[in-house]
Formats: C-alpha cells, structure tokens, sequence
C-alpha cells in the first residue's frame, strides 16, 4: 500500500474502530482478493467488533496498493458512506476502473458459504458465493471452531494481546553531559545506546520519543507528559532511563519496602527515584494503561560496589561506570525521591543493567554493555521468545563480559507473558 493510503487509514482509525460494521464485508473483501479466507479467519478471532474492525485497518495497510480504493468500495456497497467519504477525503484516492472491480453475481441456488466466514445472513444484497476450490478448505474448520476460539481465549489469558501499529509509546532520556556543579562526568557512549534503541524499538512497532540532557524536575516532567497522554487506543508502554544512578539512602521505615530499588540522576545532579518513576503509570495515575504491559529499561547504576568475579582478559581503559556517589540534596527538599510509594503493582516490569548497589558498565565506543546485549538478544530472539527468556539470555551474557562483573536483573510484576510484535 501506498504511504499516502496508510496515513488516510489511520488518520480515520478512531472512527473506524468505533463505527465500522464488519460483518458485511467479508465476502466483499474475499470476492474483491483483498483478503484470503485465512486472513478472515484470523481477524474474526481478535474478538469484539472494535478489535476485529482495529485489526482489520491494521492488516489492510499489508494488502497492495488497490487495497484502499477497493475497501471504500466495499464501504460504499454496505451502505457504510459516512466512512468511505471520510477515507475518500484523506487523499486523492485512484479511482478503480471496471475491470478491478469484479461483479457481485446473484445465484439463486448457491453452494454453502465457506464456513470460516461467518455473517448474519443479512447482508444488504446477495453475494457471489465462493468458488469451488475456497468451498473446501484444506481442514474441517466448523468441528475444530470451537476448540481455535478455546485456545485464543486461553492464549488470551496467559500472554498480552498486542494487536495496534504503533503498539505504544517509547521514550528514552538519554543523559550525556551533566553540569560542573554535580560533580558528575560526561557519559561517553550513551548517544550509541540510544541509536541502538531506537532503532530496535522501531522496529518493534513502538513509538520513539527520545529527549537529551534533561534536569531532574525536566525528566519528571517528560514522563508525567508521557502517563498523562490517552493509550487507550494502545497496547503497551516502554520506558528508558540512560543515565547515572545512585542507590538512594534508606531515610525511614517507609523507604525500607521500596518495591523498585535505585534511582538515577538528572543533569543536575539530582536524583530521581526509580519507585516515583514507576508510580507515574500505575493505574491511579494512568487510567488508560490499566492492564496493559508497561516496560522499563534503565542503564545506570545502583550503588558503587564493583563485583571483581573471576578474572578474564579484557581490556578495562575504555570502559566507564555509572556510578556515582550518593548526593542527599540539602534541606531534604528531593526527600520524597526515595520514600515515594507505589500501590499494589500490576502489568509492570523494570530491568536493571546492573544489581542493586553494585555499577554498571559502559563502554565509550560501543556504549555500556546492558543495551549492546539487549538489543543484540531483541535482534535474534524478538520474534520467537518472551520478554522474560530474553533478559535471562542478557543477564548471562553480559554476566560474563569484563575485568569487572555486572550482572543484571529485574522485578517482574507481569500477570502474562510479553512478546514484542517483530518485523
């Protein structure tokens, strides 16, 4: 499909998702080749009418570049005109001539529809039936219908459905250059952590925000913008904090059961807890993500300790650490950093590059060695494996890089498992 053609589908995906009849249309779609019965199939079992009408606007931006004009067509047959004149006003749409357009025949006694397509029967005219060879299908999909929607339902239950393009937002801070009066370096490396990130994350359909050298009320701000927006219309959310970090001190009893450990500092020099930051899109604060997997990336430290394992040859001149020595702000105006609470957690994820109290590694030409691992296991495994199985291969990869060990981890407060939906 043309470029021009999928930005009139999802400029008009609200209402397509909220109006759009679909039951009609399935034979139309069939007899016009824009679809196969399989395909059908498969969108029939995104669920309700809205996911079945979201998946099919996603599927049709795959489908060529009569796939547009023909499904305004379709549109128009249904009696569905408000929206084939809303996808006709996006653009100037080419108009399909006779031969694109295959006649709908009436046959009085038609053969039975293809039993994976099902309708109402009460279409707005009668439709050409299906020819011989889809009259057959390869399985007897009426005897196993009932065992499909089982398992969907099932699957449903045990792993995150991520059905929209994009499937949700991403940002990334990224903090190189802090100010003299933190008393914190530059951090070399971190802008080729960045680009691998957003190039990865593109690639896995998310939306990438990426914001540079933010303070530390610039960065709360950043991520209460982002837990403010409307993901209603989204599957998931992700977050990525590169920068240095800190295990913040222990100032009460409250503080004591932080469920997120660590936090990481603006390029003021001061810090922001990873529980407030978390907190941000709990389901109080960020209704419309209730019940949707949010991810966090952070690349930063969690205290200062240095873990010498065992020895291996490495080269450790070009290697830095993140960590950083712990700064109480005076008057204890950023106290609430480190005894902010979070609610019962649900839906989300938090991997540290490094275990809590101990740095982490990065290298000043091929950035630290978290991201470089993480996107290399997303480039191999994305496509086939879970979230959780793939920082099980980063953890034990990047566990035996260096001099120096480092040994990710994360707190997994998951209810399903995560797949990224891959190119």
């Amino acid at each position: 499909m043309e470029e021009d053609h999928r930005q009139s589908l999802r400029r008009a995906r609200l209402r397509l998702v909220q109006e759009l009849q679909v039951e009609p249309l399935w034979e139309l779609l069939l007899h016009q080749e824009i679809f196969t019965p399989d395909m059908i199939e498969e969108i029939q079992k995104a669920g309700t009418r809205r996911d079945q009408a979201r998946q099919l606007v996603i599927d049709l931006q795959t489908r060529g570049k009569r796939a547009l004009p023909a499904f305004i067509w379709c549109l128009q047959e249904t009696g569905q005109n408000d929206l084939a004149a809303l996808l006709s006003a996006g653009g100037d749409q080419p108009q399909l001539h006779p031969a694109d357009l295959k006649p709908v025949e009436i046959h009085p006694h038609s053969k039975p529809r293809d039993p994976r397509i099902t309708t109402s029967g009460n279409l707005p005219f009668p439709v050409q039936e299906l020819n011989e060879r889809r009259q057959k299908p390869s399985r007897d999909i009426t005897a196993t219908r009932g065992s499909v929607e089982e398992n969907t339902r099932r699957n449903a239950e045990t792993v995150y459905v991520l059905r929209t393009d994009p499937c949700g937002y991403c940002l990334i801070i990224n903090n190189v250059n802090f100010s003299s009066a933190s008393g914190l370096s530059s951090r070399a490396g971190s802008d080729v952590d960045c680009e691998k990130l957003e190039k990865r994350f593109r690639s896995l359909h998310f939306e990438v925000l990426t914001r540079r050298d933010l303070k530390a009320q610039e960065t709360v701000a950043e991520l209460q913008s982002l837990a403010t927006r409307d993901h209603s219309s989204l599957d998931c959310c992700l977050v990525v904090l590169l920068s240095h970090g800190c295990q913040p001190p222990v100032l009460s009893l409250q503080a004591s059961h932080i469920q997120f450990p660590g936090g990481i500092y603006g390029t003021d020099g001061r810090s922001i807890a990873v529980e407030k930051i978390v907190s941000y899109f709990n389901g109080t604060h960020c209704p419309s993500l209730r019940g949707k997997p949010k991810l966090f990336f952070i690349q930063a430290c969690g205290g200062e300790k240095k873990d010498r394992g065992f020895e291996v040859d490495s080269d450790p001149s070009a290697v830095e650490s993140d960590a950083s020595p712990i700064q109480v702000p005076a008057g204890g105006s950023d106290q609430t950093d480190a005894v902010a609470s979070l609610p019962t957690p649900s839906d989300i994820l938090v991997s540290y590059s490094t275990f809590p109290g101990f740095v982490s590694w990065r290298n000043k030409c091929t950035g630290s060695w978290y991201v470089e691992t993480l996107d290399h296991v997303l480039e191999q495994y994305a496509h086939s494996e879970d979230l959780l199985n793939m920082l099980l291969r980063v953890a034990n990869a990047v566990s035996a890089k260096g001099e120096y060990k480092q040994m990710p981890g994360c707190f997994n407060f998951l209810r399903k498992r995560f797949f990224f939906t891959a190119k």
